[in-house]
């Protein structure tokens, strides 16, 4: 299904916004394809569900998105083909009749906590949550397709050195 996904990205700086969320979903994804004139992303839902998704960069906060649902099976094994596999528990938080989704990094990220929203244009307003902080948008640093190549590449130097000098400590309050 093709789609237009425009939304904005901010650290999270403590969890009061645990008590408006639900439930949660694991995601496990990886990335098959991650250049800078778009990318192919594999995801596996609570290993339930399966999806293949494309995106093409349109603006500073807008994507072309191709979404199609794929078999369990296919997406467990074009996951381990695509190498790294970035985790996270997504949940859906309403603040302000509107619907945030926050994501909760695993290892390697364990510490980075993430939120989302996803706007109907560019110039779409909404009152943030106390809960935010820092807004990271644009920020490719914060990008699950860079955090997965960076963790690839950390998990290939720890295969030569047997040790891993470049792993990251997440947390919300680090600088840029």
């Amino acid at each position: 299904m093709k789609a237009t996904e425009i939304e904005r990205k901010f650290l999270v700086r403590d969890d009061s916004w645990r008590h408006c969320a639900d439930n949660g979903q694991v995601l496990q994804q990886a990335y098959l394809s991650h250049r800078n004139q778009g990318c192919v992303r594999v995801r596996l839902i609570d290993g339930h569900c399966g999806y293949l998704t494309i995106k093409f960069p349109m603006s500073r906060l807008a994507k072309e998105e191709y979404e199609y649902e794929i078999p369990v099976g296919e997406a467990r094994d074009l996951l381990l083909a695509a190498g790294h596999i970035l985790e996270k528990t997504r949940y859906r938080v309403l603040h302000d009749d509107r619907h945030w989704q926050v994501d909760v990094f695993a290892e390697p990220y364990e510490g980075l906590t993430l939120a989302e929203i996803e706007m109907a244009s560019e110039d779409d307003r909404f009152t943030l949550p106390q809960w935010l902080g820092r807004e990271v948008t644009g920020n490719n640093r914060y990008s699950n397709r860079a955090m997965a190549a960076a963790s690839r590449v950390s998990a290939i130097a720890q295969g030569a050195t047997g040790s891993d000098p470049t792993r990251l400590r997440w947390s919300n309050r680090h600088p840029d």
